[in-house]
């Protein structure tokens, strides 16, 4: 325990020495990397800091404190702690205010976020590599983004140069979200499409927008009434066969301890046969695991391209 404070302070001080516009997790206690702290993450949406709790945290001022003494360029407004833990996760403010809406940036890119005030802030920071991969992969796509959330991944795609983007997600609120992100960063309405829908009852409209080229699947592991990956994955791989061009990657994420990527690539071979693995993405690098294959999963499948096309398009 004594040795995972010491690297705690350690990270927040390298931290925080430097300017950090971006937004990214500073510690990553739920991956078993430090004995003791695995119930604690700190991540950083400037000038917000937000520490989740998933155990009570018997002395939260000497967290406030260590954050306050390693804030050398005053960088930091707001420090939240969000008890996971407990029932509805409250939130208590332990320095600053609580802002209802926070603009942070990633690789020039603006996202709204609302840090404590939902289980999920609003940008998935482990996902920051995807986003990268979207931006220099999208150009020219017809991309299709599932459980799309606050579409942080269709705003990369359309950064990249996607020709439309199609955001599906059961949530109106999210959807709603998801369209505030791309006015955020000043992207072309007409090349943006909203369905608040479940796709598992309409599928038509989905289908109907395609084909499409770029094709990315980012579920929820278990979400009560809607979707579970046991159950469901498949049969979202399988709904897609029906609209994809020839040569079309998609994207398949999954963020379940108990899971490992094979689960993906044998949904696959069972589901859509012609697509083939090409790619691993990693995780972003703040996100270590003590146990290889425990946290995020994103695999890349491709299908062939017609004998007669040219794969450079």
């Amino acid at each position: 325990m004594e040795q995972a404070l010491a690297q705690l302070e350690n990270r927040l001080r390298t931290f925080f020495s430097q300017p950090q516009p971006d937004a990214r997790r500073v510690f990553h206690g739920r991956g078993r990397c430090y004995p003791g702290l695995e119930q604690l993450c700190i991540d950083w949406f400037a000038p917000i800091v937000l520490i989740t709790s998933y155990q009570t945290v018997d002395q939260p001022g000497l967290l406030l404190e260590a954050i306050r003494q390693h804030d050398r360029l005053q960088q930091v407004e707001t420090v939240l702690l969000q008890r996971r833990e407990i029932r509805g996760a409250p939130t208590e403010v332990l320095a600053g205010n609580e802002s209802d809406l926070t603009l942070v940036k990633e690789d020039g890119l603006a996202y709204e976020v609302h840090p404590g005030r939902r289980q999920n802030a609003g940008l998935f920071l482990d996902t920051r590599l995807l986003r990268s991969w979207l931006r220099q992969h999208s150009k020219g796509c017809n991309v299709l983004n599932l459980f799309a959330y606050s579409c942080s991944l269709s705003v990369a795609a359309l950064a990249g140069g996607a020709s439309t983007v199609t955001s599906v997600d059961i949530s109106k609120t999210s959807i709603s979200w998801g369209m505030r992100n791309h006015l955020h960063n000043q992207q072309d309405p007409d090349r943006i499409r909203m369905l608040p829908h479940n796709l598992f009852t309409s599928w038509g409209k989905i289908k109907q927008l395609g084909p499409y080229e770029l094709v990315i699947i980012d579920p929820p592991t278990r979400q009560r009434g809607a979707f579970n990956a046991d159950r469901d994955y498949g049969t979202v791989i399988r709904k897609l066969a029906k609209c994809l061009s020839p040569g079309a990657r998609i994207v398949a994420v999954l963020n379940s301890p108990f899971h490992k990527a094979d689960f993906l690539h044998e949904l696959f071979a069972r589901h859509l046969p012609a697509a083939t693995y090409s790619e691993s993405i990693a995780a972003a690098p703040e996100f270590e695991e003590s146990e290889a294959g425990k946290g995020l999963k994103i695999c890349v499948f491709s299908l062939p391209f017609e004998d007669n096309q040219d794969p450079q398009g």
